[in-house]
């Protein structure tokens, strides 16, 4: 005794296949596209960078970040002279000048931020002592890279 099964795909459901194929298709070809048109940081090479500045407020991290990863993959340390910028390029070298009382601080980018608006520069507890009370908080200042 044989069995024998016959399936039967009428042309709608076909179509309605092809349809979804299609439209799958279209979509992720228009998703790629989408993430290779993305915009990304194009850092400017170290020499071009030499005598960049820019002023604004600078704050210092909290103690809770002690030993997580920073955005370049080291062990964040609240007791070295580094500090995070949105877009300088990890290693470049900053001295850090407090517009109010005249005191510098050269530190080493070595993550991202700071996230908070208005804000330039995020410095380690350490580095953020040389150049105002860490009472305060936050500090009005002038960076400029000196690689």
């Amino acid at each position: 005794m044989t069995i024998v099964m016959k399936t039967h795909i009428n042309s709608k459901t076909f179509c309605c296949c092809l349809r979804a194929s299609y439209i799958f298709t279209i979509s992720l070809t228009m998703l790629l596209f989408l993430v290779g048109c993305s915009s990304h940081r194009n850092y400017t090479s170290q020499a071009d960078l030499i005598d960049y500045s820019e002023s604004g407020i600078a704050s210092y991290y909290s103690a809770k970040y002690q030993n997580r990863k920073t955005a370049n993959g080291e062990r964040f340390n609240n007791y070295s002279m580094t500090a995070a910028h949105k877009s300088l390029p990890f290693g470049t070298k900053v001295v850090v000048i407090n517009i109010n009382n005249g005191k510098t601080v050269m530190v080493t980018i070595n993550d991202r931020g700071p996230y908070v608006k208005g804000r330039i520069i995020d410095l380690t507890q350490v580095a953020f002592s040389k150049i105002e009370n860490i009472d305060k908080g936050i500090v009005e200042v002038k960076i400029r890279v000196v690689n």
